[in-house]
């Protein structure tokens, strides 16, 4: 990432003043927090040295603390697994978010990696996301210096995903987000393609449910331990048979049933993948094919195959020109839509006309994530984009007209343009043509 900050400001005190109580703003809505309730993430204790230097009246701070917090809000739904590489313009405080949807029992691997050599702090923070627009979202897990989390899943949920870099700096990231089992696979030699009944199935004519998943295997097949685990029963007879349960470091009672054989007693400690016992149709599966019966259960009973269950998916290369990220480009064909995800499944957000100008961020698969002048975001599916650099006309101006660097009446003048000149136009976004002035610099005026 660019370096565009002196590394004086590398060393602002992030060490906190004794007994003082700070409020800090980058996480979430402005909170107080008290150094001895609890630690500061990483991006808060920044976020508190940043206010200690002042840096905070700044517009500059503020847009950065401002990025941070908007960020939990608007971050864009993504499908996973997933990989994108994103620029972030050091010139414009920003963050990335994404949200997305997992389920209890799965374990969430993320990767974050910059450039090689790249010492540029990156926060890295994962949310879960609250259930109504009153609440904020919860802090889960900060990044380390490896900008990697693994996070093992406690409620069906959405999730955010922030990333930030430090204030003035910025450049290229990739990050990967994918998910796995938590639990190993408690048959030998299979998978989840080897269960035949799930979590929830009707049982006896639907007076009860089905409180687990049934792997079917050969008699006799090993029945393995999922997880470091104490063996706290071992027991024969009732609609298990022979059953053996465990309970492992997180609380989890792991409950093996049907069992041909039992290798274990209790009080034993099992490591994962020691043999339990050997997979049968003992109690009330003896008129079924052998097959384990595999519960878990914690607050009650809870559907195994998120925690057993690892995906086949893998992240899709990005195959998009990266060279493209942190320029602008323009819609080159006229059935170009703006998704809210990189798939043509995704939602639909609006239809982009002919030339629109836009801001491209990053790039997922064969998709660009691009921003539009009025700060819309989405994904734009790569090969209905081209470099806005050609004209696609030229505007002849009766007068005189300032060219400013947004498509709005009270932006910032950039340059001017004298009248009765002739400019290119590189594109145009609603009432606005992007063109080229006589000294290089590209802008917007408004259309007549």
């Amino acid at each position: 990432m660019h370096n565009g900050l002196s590394t004086r400001w590398m060393g602002i005190g992030t060490a906190l003043l004794m007994g003082s109580v700070l409020f800090v703003f980058g996480c979430e809505p402005p909170e107080t927090i008290n150094p001895f309730a609890r630690p500061l993430t990483p991006h808060q204790a920044y976020a508190a040295s940043l206010e200690q230097a002042g840096l905070t009246a700044t517009a500059l701070g503020r847009s950065w603390l401002d990025a941070g917090a908007g960020v939990l809000e608007t971050a864009a739904p993504i499908p996973l697994p997933f990989r994108e590489v994103r620029y972030l313009d050091p010139a414009q405080p920003a963050a990335a978010g994404y949200r997305f949807d997992l389920r209890r029992g799965q374990k969430l691997l993320i990767d974050v990696a910059t450039q090689p050599g790249d010492t540029t702090r990156v926060f890295i923070d994962l949310y879960e996301a609250p259930r109504d627009s009153t609440s904020p979202p919860r802090h889960l897990r900060s990044a380390d210096s490896t900008r990697a989390i693994t996070y093992n899943v406690r409620r069906d949920r959405a999730y955010i995903l922030r990333v930030q870099p430090e204030l003035l700096w910025g450049g290229r990231f990739r990050i990967t987000i994918q998910t796995d089992a938590s639990l190993a696979f408690p048959v030998a030699g299979k998978d989840t393609g080897a269960i035949r009944s799930y979590f929830g199935d009707s049982r006896d004519g639907g007076r009860r449910r089905h409180h687990g998943v049934d792997i079917f295997a050969d008699k006799g097949t090993p029945a393995l331990a999922a997880a470091e685990a104490t063996v706290t029963r071992v027991r024969n007879g009732g609609l298990g048979g022979k059953v053996v349960w465990l309970r492992d470091r997180r609380g989890h009672a792991l409950y093996y049933a049907h069992l041909d054989s039992q290798l274990v007693r209790r009080g034993m400690r099992v490591s994962v993948g020691d043999t339990v016992g050997l997979v049968g149709n003992t109690g009330n599966a003896r008129t079924t094919p052998p097959h384990l019966h595999f519960g878990i259960y914690q607050d009650g009973p809870t559907d195994p195959w998120p925690f057993i269950h690892v995906p086949r998916a893998q992240p899709a290369e990005v195959r998009v020109d990266t060279s493209r990220l942190g320029l602008s480009a323009r819609v080159a064909r006229r059935d170009t839509r703006l998704r809210d995800a990189p798939g043509r499944r995704a939602d639909v957000l609006r239809d982009l006309p002919i030339n629109t100008v836009l801001y491209v961020s990053g790039g997922s698969g064969s998709w660009y994530r691009v921003h539009l002048p009025d700060g819309a975001a989405g994904y734009v599916f790569a090969s209905q984009l081209e470099p806005a650099q050609e004209p696609v006309r030229e505007v002849h101006l009766a007068d005189g007209r300032a060219v400013r660097r947004r498509p709005a009446p009270t932006a910032l003048p950039i340059d001017s343009l004298a009248a009765d000149a002739t400019v290119p136009v590189l594109g145009e976004f609603e009432d606005f043509l992007y063109v080229e002035a006589p000294s290089g610099r590209a802008g917007w005026i408004a259309a007549e």
